[in-house]
This record gives C-alpha cells, structure tokens and sequence, in this order.
C-alpha cells in the first residue's frame, strides 16, 4: 500500500489501492454471503464491487466476480424466502 505525504506531516493511500482492497473484500463476502448473512453481505459485496470498480481498481475481474456473487447472495435470499419462509438454510426434513 503506498501512502502520499501531505502538508503538515499527514498521510493518505492511494485511491489505486484502496479500490483493489473494495475488490478483494467484495469478493470475500459475497463468497462468504453464499452461506451465512446473505442478507447483509449481499449489499455490502454490491457497494464495494461497484465502487471499486468506479474507482478503477487493477483488480476487475474480483470486482466483478464480487459484484455478481453479492446478486447471486440476494437472489439466494429470495428463493430462501420463498421456498421456506425463512431467511436461513435448513436441511432438515
């Protein structure tokens, strides 16, 4: 991660890597949301692939394979909803 000096000794990161961190985290929870908190992690995977994406990280194919796994997280929810009027995985009978 590489940082930029500022006036007065302040530092930020660069919008580069921030945006390719947004890609690795909405990859990691919209695989993650596949099985547990899908209906928190969905968004969350929506929001942060879209921003890196619009921020124009190096990593687009994680942005958008965690774009695509954050509406593969809520279309899950919604069949769970359906079929079984819950919004967790049941296995049994």
């Amino acid at each position: 991660m590489s940082t930029v000096l500022l006036r007065k000794g302040r530092t930020r990161v660069d919008d580069a890597d921030t945006a390719d961190d947004m890609a690795v985290a909405s990859f990691i929870m919209g695989l993650v949301g596949l099985l547990v908190f899908n209906i928190v992690l969905g968004p969350c995977a929506l929001v942060l692939g879209g921003l890196a994406l619009a921020r124009g990280t190096t990593r687009r194919g994680r942005a958008l394979l965690g774009t695509a796994l954050g509406a593969a997280d809520l279309i899950v929810l919604a069949v769970l909803v359906t079929a079984n009027g819950t919004v967790s995985w049941n296995f049994t009978g």
